[in-house]
């Protein structure tokens, strides 16, 4: 097994927790449940409402009270629909419901319309045993007054928001947005729309990210492309460094001589880690400029893919408050072989087939095609190496995304 002088990813992202528990966000502010999705909850959100407010009828049958039904046929004395308070049960009586209707007081078991026989003078003849409680629903099955539905540090996705109109609101309390300044670098790069000149690529990172910081909750500050220019790329940073939370960039992380973000920030900023025993992502560097963080992406597509989705990420859900930040992961079985024990951990874009991982055949940092065609990353420990058959940690981009 090859000894790799690199950091590996875990204290990588040990470190970038720690800079997150110093730089959380303490602001919040009140947001409508439709401008909600994917912020994080800052304050607990407590039930105002028992759930159900009333026993209500799991389906669509006959209320009685079995307590005072000697069994025979019943007449039904009210038909009670959802949404419409019924009266009291009267006695020797069953009541016609629907699924969702409250029972009536006086009413404590509903039978099925499938297992009664409706007699020709209106009456219900029941044809099995009931018990009390059956196919009732009873006040606060879901949750009582009081209880603590979401926890502070939850992203809201559809079914937090839904939870919350449950109870009647119509807005929640969330962390502010993270202000994220997104630069990308390199003298080859070309935004869409723009003649592509000889030697020079469309920037595909700046889309990539920008969506990307949105879903998780981020205010974008669109810093554009930087020339490969050390002096520009201080002024810049200096530009930038009292109106955001993080600076987030791609590209001149690397020891090239065009390489400029790295060395201005070993210059002039605070690096606090530079080179990851990953793969792809190696040149990962982050640090400070001021007071302000900088996390450096590496600037091939899939290197900066795995490396905000790995990295980055936690480091931004940390500072909004969300503890648990480790991207859903489970094993698969591979289907394919791979011999080549590296001096970094690799993540492999494959996609399940027949519930086995079966990578993409280029597996170059630049395909960003890859991505499309994956389901998620297939982990390969550093220094390891699989056969098909063999068990592998693997990451959906769902649980990323």
């Amino acid at each position: 097994m090859n000894v790799s002088p690199l950091m590996p990813v875990e204290e990588a992202i040990a470190s970038l927790l720690e800079m997150a528990a110093v730089q959380r966000l303490d602001d919040s502010e009140p947001v409508l449940l439709a401008d909600a999705r994917q912020r994080v909850l800052a304050s607990e959100l407590v039930a105002t409402l028992d759930l159900p407010p009333w026993p209500n009828s799991a389906m669509d049958g006959y209320a009685l009270n079995v307590d005072d039904w000697d069994g025979q046929p019943l007449a039904v004395s009210q038909r009670i629909y959802a949404g419409v308070a019924p009266q009291a049960l009267l006695p020797g009586t069953c009541a016609r419901i629907f699924t969702g209707a409250p029972v009536p007081e006086g009413a404590n078991s509903v039978e099925m319309q499938e297992n009664i026989e409706l007699l020709d003078d209106g009456r219900i003849r029941f044809k099995k045993p009931l018990v009390a409680g059956q196919n009732i629903r009873p006040q606060g099955q879901e949750n009582r007054v009081g209880q603590v539905l979401l926890q502070a540090g939850k992203r809201l996705g559809p079914f937090e928001l839904a939870i919350a109109a449950g109870q009647g609101c119509t807005h929640v309390h969330v962390v502010r947005r993270p202000r994220v300044a997104l630069l990308s670098t390199g003298d080859e790069l070309a935004e869409p729309g723009t003649p592509l000149k000889p030697g020079c690529i469309y920037n595909s990172n700046r889309i990539l990210l920008s969506h990307w910081l949105g879903a998780l909750g981020c205010d974008v500050i669109d810093g554009g492309v930087l020339p490969d220019q050390p002096q520009q790329t201080r002024l810049k940073l200096e530009q930038l460094q009292y109106s955001t939370d993080l600076i987030l960039t791609t590209g001149g992380v690397s020891a090239g001589d065009a390489d400029c973000l790295g060395q201005v920030l070993r210059e002039c900023g605070k690096p606090l880690f530079w080179k990851l025993a990953i793969k792809p992502g190696k040149p990962l560097t982050v640090g400070y400029f001021g007071s302000v963080p900088v996390i450096g992406l590496p600037g091939n597509p899939m290197s900066a893919l795995v490396t905000f989705g790995l990295l980055a990420r936690a480091y931004l859900l940390r500072i909004q408050g969300v503890e648990n930040v480790t991207p859903l992961s489970f094993p698969v079985s591979v289907g394919f072989d791979w011999h080549k024990a590296g001096g970094r951990r690799e993540y492999l874009r494959a996609r399940l087939e027949d519930g086995r991982a079966v990578p993409y055949g280029n597996q170059s940092s630049g395909i960003l095609l890859s991505a499309s065609w994956a389901d998620g990353l297939v982990e390969i420990p550093q220094g390891g190496t699989l056969k098909a058959g063999d068990s592998a940690r693997f990451i959906p981009f769902c649980g990323l995304l």
